[in-house]
């Protein structure tokens, strides 16, 4: 019998690499890697049969890999990564493998500097509750799933977020693309704004034209007139897809959906933010280019859990809500916190924020700060670093100094649970893209504490 192939991950644990090795376990190949990290999604990971050490150590690489998968967040100084190099190991960017997995199939890739995977996740979640049906790569945990990854055996549509980070979008090419945003960032990569909408307009025009692309209202760029562009909006009536008449009823929102063939009312969506119907307003808008019934989009968009650390809910009792979301770039920090303003007026809210990378850090300080000062109190953790190494002058208190309040703390990790408590929040919200999930569970577990002890 042939032994299975052996393929072998350089930072298996981030959430786009931990979903192509889910995808090629399920295939029956021998999946094995390195990070750096544990996490609760890595030891998933071990738990589901995949091999995963956290040193630097060539003797832990199996022999003989028929291929490694790295993502560029491994730096290339990597012991491990220099090693398989001058093995003469073929070796292959994460970006190159989704792309090669999805050639030849329909591919829905969604893009932005934010939006795309609630975006993403919704399609794949009308999809797969229709007759449509679809396999699926998520930058995020699923709650529908219980995974960042869906295989579909029965359907040719595949669901992909597409990165801008690296340009590694640009290794799809989709039969439907979306664009939900595109605001600097990456700007270690980019140089510029300019620059990456450059990467943006170059994503879009390679679009099938036998598909289309779904792009973000007030976003423009020179697209192949061979590709067929419709726009969607929060707000722009004059824009091919649209809610109207928006309204809250006991936390869920109801709206009536404006389509270039017809207006589909009193869609409702349970237990999400206001942004949240612009993000289900481009799912619709899709699935139904696809052939999803009316009747399966309303089921299905009534149905959705979210994704996990997108305007999650911890805990939510009447005298106090906990919510962690993954913003860290400035306007998703912004969106955030408007939409537990909304949700909450009249209560105080404390926020915690940990910056990711020094460049993003640098580049934005100025609006981490204005972002950040809605808050009722503001918590900084330290920045965390990802793949870069540290910039002179560039900590949190740049972001501190900035805030032109009394309420805000710089706290160290070990200390924040504590710190939280003693802050008393009637509204807690944790922001980051780091390591602030792994502080998630003791947060909590003080908050339940205190409140067990409070309704004594």
């Amino acid at each position: 019998m042939d032994c299975p192939k052996t393929y072998y991950f350089l930072g298996i644990g981030g959430i786009g690499m931990s979903a192509l090795a889910r995808y090629f376990h399920s295939l029956g190949y021998r999946v094995c890697g390195y990070d750096r990290t544990c996490t609760p999604l890595t030891r998933r990971l071990e738990t589901e049969g995949m091999e995963i050490h956290y040193e630097e150590d060539i003797a832990s690489i199996p022999q003989q890999l028929d291929l490694v998968v790295y993502t560029p967040a491994v730096p290339t100084d990597n012991k491990e990564f220099v090693h398989l190099q001058q093995l003469g190991v073929p070796m292959k960017k994460r970006s190159v493998v989704l792309g090669e997995i999805t050639s030849g199939k329909k591919c829905i890739a969604v893009a932005g500097s934010h939006g795309k995977t609630t975006t993403s996740g919704l399609i794949a979640h009308i999809l797969n509750s229709s007759h449509v049906g679809c396999s699926a790569f998520l930058g995020g945990i699923a709650k529908n799933f219980d995974s960042n990854l869906v295989i579909n055996h029965n359907s040719d549509y595949v669901v992909v977020e597409a990165d801008e980070y690296d340009r590694s979008f640009l290794q799809l090419h989709p039969l439907y693309s979306v664009i939900t945003s595109a605001d600097p960032d990456h700007l270690d990569i980019y140089g510029t704004h300019a620059n990456l909408l450059q990467a943006f307009a170059q994503f879009a025009n390679q679009t099938s034209p036998d598909g289309g692309l779904l792009l973000k209202s007030g976003l423009e760029f020179d697209i192949d007139e061979h590709i067929t562009t419709l726009q969607y909006s929060f707000e722009d009536i004059e824009a091919d897809y649209y809610p109207w008449n928006v309204r809250n009823y006991k936390g869920n929102y109801y709206f009536d959906f404006h389509t270039p063939e017809k207006v589909y009312y009193d869609i409702e969506i349970v237990g999400s933010p206001l942004y949240n119907i612009e993000n289900a307003v481009a799912a619709m808008g899709v699935a139904l280019r696809c052939g999803v019934t009316e009747e399966e989009m309303r089921a299905a968009v009534k149905s959705f859990q979210g994704i996990r650390r997108r305007f999650d809910y911890r805990i939510k009792t009447p005298g106090f809500v906990f919510i962690d979301d993954y913003a860290h770039h400035p306007h998703e920090i912004e969106t955030c916190i408007q939409s537990v303003k909304l949700l909450y007026p009249d209560k105080r809210v404390v926020g915690v924020f940990q910056p990711h990378l020094y460049s993003r850090t640098a580049n934005f300080a100025d609006d981490f700060a204005k972002a950040l000062m809605p808050l009722d109190e503001i918590v900084l953790l330290d920045i965390y670093p990802a793949r870069e190494k540290p910039i002179p002058g560039v900590t949190s208190h740049l972001i501190l100094h900035k805030i032109n309040k009394m309420n805000k703390y710089l706290c160290a990790k070990d200390d924040i649970a504590d710190i939280l408590v003693a802050l008393y929040p009637e509204v807690l919200v944790t922001m980051g893209a780091g390591d602030i999930d792994a502080m998630l569970p003791g947060i909590q577990k003080a908050f339940e504490e205190e409140l067990e002890i409070s309704n004594n």
